[in-house]
Order: structure tokens, then C-alpha cells, then sequence
């Protein structure tokens, strides 16, 4: 990381629950907690709990230069909801096609 700017990922114990218009969209109780310098909190939770059959892959993608190149995904009524790292950089390894949604509530 460069100086001033740091990344951690660690694993959480959180409920994270993303629901979306009624619906469940990802459920888990073992997200990755990441923390990012002037950025708010993250879980990026493993695709197992995510309802990914209701996510439609989008052709938006950003480059992070701490993460790496992220890729997206929309629900209806919510282009770019979801992101992951499919090649993250080697700092953040760990959250490796972990998804990542805009809305999260902690339960």
C-alpha cells in the first residue's frame, strides 16, 4: 500500500444480510471485513451465499489501484449493486470472487 493508505482484510463473525425490493440477495455469517483508508466499511462474502442466479452480470469494470480490477453485476432497478475482484491484487487475495453489494444491513 502506498504511505498514508492502508487495506485490511480479515474474517468476520457479522450477520450480513442484502435484501433488495422484499427480496434476499446474500445472506452470511462469514464475510470478509475489508477496511480501506477514507472508505467505509465492506463485507465481501463468499459466492456460496450470495443468490448470484438473481444477479445479471454487467459490462461495467473499474481498476482499483490498491484492489485491482472490479466487475459487476445488477439486480433490477439497481445497475452495478454488486462488485467483485476476480484477479484482486496480491494484498487483498483473500477477497477473490467474494461479492461486495452497495446495500448491506448488519443483523
Amino acid at each position: 500500500m502506498t504511505r498514508g493508505h492502508t487495506i485490511t482484510v480479515e474474517p468476520g463473525s457479522e450477520h450480513v444480510r442484502v435484501v433488495r425490493d422484499g427480496r434476499v440477495l446474500a445472506e452470511s455469517r462469514r464475510p470478509l471485513v475489508l477496511r480501506e483508508t477514507g472508505c467505509p466499511v465492506r463485507y465481501y462474502l463468499p459466492p456460496e451465499d450470495v443468490r448470484t442466479e438473481l444477479l445479471t452480470r454487467s459490462d461495467t469494470r473499474t481498476h482499483c489501484p490498491f484492489k485491482g480490477d472490479a466487475a459487476y453485476w445488477s439486480v433490477p432497478g439497481a445497475d452495478d449493486l454488486v462488485w467483485a475482484y476476480p484477479d484482486p491484487k496480491p494484498e487483498v487475495a483473500g477477497i477473490k470472487d467474494h461479492f461486495c453489494f452497495y446495500d448491506t444491513t448488519v443483523v
